[in-house]
This record gives C-alpha cells, structure tokens and sequence, in this order.
C-alpha cells in the first residue's frame, strides 16, 4: 500500500503516470508496504495467462526472492524509477523515504532492486554513470541502499508511520532495531532473486 499522502498523476506521453506526494513526507517516513490485497502471484499462472494479461503483469508487477510476481493494487505499481531514487526498499517488506519528499515532488524507487528479468534502459540522469537497470543490480548496490536505508530509519520514530501497521509480525522486531538501535539485521540483498543457469539465459 502507498502513503496515503499520494495520488496518481499523469507526466507524458512517454512516461505515463507516477505518483505524487500531495503533503509533506519527511526522511524516514515508510512510504510503501506490502499488503494482504497485493496479488502475489507464481511464475507458472502468469506464464499462463495470455499475452494481453501477461505483459501487464510483467510491466506493472515486481519479483521477490522466490520469483513470485507481487503485483500491487493500488497506485503503488505506478511509482517511476529513478537512479537518486527518493524511497528505498529493504529486506522488510516495505520502503522508506531516504530524503524528505515535498508536495508535488515524485517519489521513486531504483528498479535495480526490483529483480528485474531482462536489462532496460533508461532516461539519462545528471550525477550518475548508470543508463541501463540490470538483473544483478540489487547485488551490486545493496550496500548504497543499505547504507541510505539505515541512515532514514535513524528519524522512523520521529516522524508520522502511517503504514507501521502494515508492517508484517515477523518483521516488527527487525524495524524497531534499525529504528532504535541503527543496527540493520538483514540486507536487502536477501531479497535477490536466484535464477538457475536455464532462467538466466533468457
């Protein structure tokens, strides 16, 4: 689920839509969370469906370490990549604003930690040398994300969480360390999506 201090506006053309902060949304504040109404779903019923179905799900979903597609139900499939990205995922179930985000500014996540099945390009960006999102990205940067993830959750406990009760039962302890103790237990690199040598070709 998104923060509820959202809404879904249209860019252009070439982009589509993405989401916007309609308040304020300080660093350290969860700003999306995994859900029970999100579908999550297997590899085998979405290489079922036909291709219509298929290509939505494969453009609008994400994949979890056990290959499973999640495809969100509310406007949380919409957020844009961006490589400074202003959320960051963690090994939690959930992301966290590793800036302050203002209203009218658009939050963004790094695709890189998504799991992504095929590289893609991407818009260019001033400040960064990356121009293509990459299958092992999320092996590459979990450390930068790590670090940025852990330097937000030190202000979780300052600030509005909207969310927290989304936070699911065998996590609660683990943000409440990262929050109180600045100790992050796992890494999002444990979210990483392990293919076999047949997957990985493709």
């Amino acid at each position: 689920m998104m923060h509820p201090h959202t809404e879904l506006r249209f860019i252009n053309e070439q982009i589509g839509f993405g989401v916007f902060a309609t308040r304020f949304i300080p660093k350290g504040t969860l700003t999306w969370a995994l859900d029970d109404l999100d579908q999550i779903l297997e590899p085998e019923v979405v290489e079922g469906l036909d291709e219509d179905r298929k290509k939505l799900v494969k453009k609008y979903s994400y994949r979890n370490q056990y290959g499973m597609f999640i495809l969100c139900w509310d406007n949380g499939r919409f957020v844009n990549h961006s490589f400074h990205a202003n959320c960051i995922g963690t090994a939690y179930e959930v992301e966290i604003a590793v800036r302050d985000i203002y209203p009218g500014e658009q939050l963004t996540d790094d695709y890189g930690s998504l799991n992504v099945d095929e590289p893609f390009e991407c818009f260019p960006e001033e400040g960064t040398d990356r121009t293509r999102v990459m299958p092992g990205d999320l092996l590459h940067y979990a450390d930068v994300w790590d670090a940025q993830a852990l330097e937000a959750f030190r202000h979780y406990n300052e600030v509005e969480q909207p969310l927290a009760h989304l936070i699911r039962e065998e996590f609660k302890d683990k943000v409440e360390i990262a929050a109180t103790l600045g100790k992050l237990i796992d890494s999002i690199r444990v979210i990483y999506l392990e293919r076999d040598s047949r997957s990985a070709a493709r």
